[in-house]
């Protein structure tokens, strides 16, 4: 008997006493499973996670943005970047920067140009310290991430949840779900680590937080 035999003589074996009108959907699945496993301020573990990840964190005051934004582009040298449609127009920093727009959409040739591109996201996970990106207002296409070298992404901090069962539960599956940890990244057999080599290399976030 091959492997393949064996398994399928296991799963007969487990289906003998199941009566042959049973259909999935008339066994109740439990799910009072535990829900997170982040515990105390989801905000700071979020933030440790991902700088784990040597992804550079920064935290401002969402009237702050565009001055945090034109921050970190210059601390990486950038001048230019792409802009999906429906970033928030009032996070751009005024001054000598030129924007990218994706419509019509930018050719792979103008993304590797452009060195830097700059989103929102969907969500962040506080426990695994991942961006969510659905291609919503302000993420874009897949592409307009993949592509240059350096991604700035701004999450809002009520924009944060635990863990990932409390991200899918708030997460259309329809959409074109993109989960980033970090920049990044690969590693060969001998364990040598290559950044940059499915997506950008460099990655900065900077969580908005929003006082009263």
């Amino acid at each position: 008997m091959n492997s393949r035999e064996n398994v399928l003589g296991r799963i007969r074996a487990a289906l003998t006493d199941v009566p042959g009108t049973e259909r999935p959907q008339d066994v109740p699945v439990p799910r009072a499973y535990r829900r997170s496993h982040a515990e105390g301020d989801a905000l700071g573990l979020f933030a440790e996670r991902v700088a784990d990840y040597r992804a550079t964190v920064v935290r401002a005051d969402v009237k702050e943005a565009a001055e945090a934004i034109g921050r970190a582009l210059t601390g990486r040298g950038m001048t230019r970047a792409a802009v999906p449609d429906g970033f928030p127009p009032q996070w751009l920093p005024d001054g000598a920067w030129t924007w990218l727009r994706d419509t019509p959409p930018l050719s792979v040739a103008e993304l590797d140009q452009a060195g830097a591109v700059v989103t929102t996201a969907a969500l962040g996970i506080a426990v695994t310290g991942t961006l969510v990106l659905d291609a919503g207002p302000g993420q874009g296409r897949r592409a307009l991430t993949l592509l240059p070298d350096y991604h700035l992404c701004v999450v809002r901090a009520d924009q944060i949840v635990g863990d990932v069962p409390e991200a899918l539960a708030l997460l259309d599956p329809s959409r074109p779900l993109t989960f980033v940890s970090g920049p990044s990244a690969t590693s060969d057999i001998e364990l040598d680590r290559v950044e940059g080599v499915h997506g950008p290399r460099t990655l900065d976030v900077i969580i908005l937080t929003e006082t009263s």
